[in-house]
């Protein structure tokens, strides 16, 4: 199995052009089974659950091209409503084809999600809002069993819980149902914008994305777009912390500071100095990094939770003592473990974790359990004394596009080990 090689303490210096957001990419390959047109999306970081999305688009019967960072979806001859069950449990995101599939075929056969291990993470805000929307589905043996006997129907949803994936689902599938869907509390993501944003300029009628209430007009069939997938603001703030536990001063290139909004006030209350442009940011650490008080994970527009690993592994670089809560997933903290072994000091008491810095790390071999934690372990290993080796880097692959290479271009001493 592949794995990452990482001789630290690292300085690292120069620019970094960030991918496109694989959060925005996934639910938009989706949403391009819903178009009678040919779709072209630019920008689409290359990773293994791209890859694997693609995949699930060709065995629906969609023609499908890519060529770098560009992916052209011709869903015309769409021929099947079953995803093989080895390719929806190969990742969490897969359950975005249910509205899309359903919105198209009419019915949807497929099995329960994969993807990284955090705690529960029901599907159920889906189903019941895709029931309200006229759907019948049955759960049989570890598979869903999908069809819209009369087609799907406008329906006044409110989510208990402002679910990124239920939004999405519900953009997709009522995006061409009969009427009028009204949704609240929906989730306020970026990534929400930009599925919008795509869809409308295939015809779709979205208003209000990025709000707490969208509403959406169904249409008869969708045409096609040509649409540029937005900047990872997860993959920003992962190589923001790495130059801060490294003390080096960094240059991103390709992001949103606007959709960084939640993560500036934490790198400031670090210490870092930060200039904003327009589409780039340069981070400059201080002598020393001071401790910080509280990031308690949150809906947009609070602190990602997908941030929280990476930024813990920086904190073990701080003055004093850090404190997290994570609020979204109850099974986040796998990486404190490996953390520990890298010779951090962190206590974790449910979902509160406390870190005591700064730490001297010590390379040693370490193994990551899931995609963000995976990004925290590099982070560390950046940062720590000798070699640190990094298994299970497959985790890794799904969210960060090369990151080796990335991380090499700033001057770290990483590589990828067969």
């Amino acid at each position: 199995m592949p794995r990452l090689k990482i001789a630290g303490p690292c300085r690292l210096q120069g620019e970094v052009s960030v991918q496109g957001a694989k959060n925005s990419a996934l639910p938009l390959l989706a949403a391009s089974i819903l178009c009678r047109e040919e779709c072209i999306l630019h920008n689409c970081p290359q990773l293994s659950d791209v890859r694997i999305s693609t995949e699930i688009l060709r065995k629906l019967g969609c023609r499908v091209l890519s060529e770098r960072d560009t992916i052209c979806i011709d869903a015309r001859e769409v021929s099947s409503f079953q995803i093989p069950d080895d390719l929806m449990r190969e990742m969490r995101s897969s359950i975005i084809f249910l509205g899309a599939i359903l919105g198209r075929t009419g019915c949807a056969v497929l099995g329960f999600p994969g993807g990284c291990e955090l705690g529960p993470r029901p599907i159920d805000l889906h189903l019941e809002a895709l029931r309200k929307m006229g759907a019948s589905i049955v759960e049989d043996h570890g598979r869903l069993l999908c069809e819209t006997p009369t087609g799907l129907h406008g329906a006044h949803i409110a989510l208990s819980f402002p679910s990124v994936g239920a939004t999405e689902n519900v953009l997709l599938a009522a995006s061409c149902a009969k009427g009028i869907t009204l949704l609240e509390n929906a989730a306020h993501e970026p990534e929400i914008c930009d599925l919008a944003d795509f869809l409308n300029s295939c015809g779709a009628k979205i208003r209000g994305a990025g709000g707490s209430t969208i509403e959406i007009e169904g249409v008869e069939q969708l045409g096609g777009c040509e649409h540029w997938v937005i900047p990872d603001r997860i993959a920003a703030a992962t190589f923001l912390a790495a130059g801060a536990a490294t003390y080096s001063t960094i240059t991103l290139r390709n992001i949103n500071p606007q959709h960084l909004t939640p993560i500036w006030p934490v790198f400031e209350e670090a210490g870092c100095n930060l200039t904003l442009f327009r589409d780039a940011a340069v981070l400059a650490p201080p002598k020393k990094l001071h401790r910080i008080k509280h990031i308690r994970t949150m809906p947009y527009p609070g602190f990602p939770t997908d941030a929280q690993a990476p930024l813990m592994a920086m904190t073990t670089q701080c003055q004093g003592t850090s404190m997290f809560v994570e609020n979204i997933f109850e099974s986040r903290y796998k990486h404190v473990g490996e953390l520990l072994r890298l010779g951090a000091h962190i206590r974790v008491d449910g979902r509160v974790a406390v870190v005591e810095g700064p730490s001297k790390l010590s390379g040693t071999t370490v193994e990551a359990a899931d995609l963000r934690g995976g990004a925290a372990l590099v982070v560390a290993g950046l940062a720590a004394f000798g070699e640190t080796i990094v298994e299970e880097i497959h985790h890794i692959d799904r969210g960060y596009e090369a990151i080796e290479r990335t991380l090499g271009d700033l001057g770290a001493q990483i590589r990828r080990l067969p």
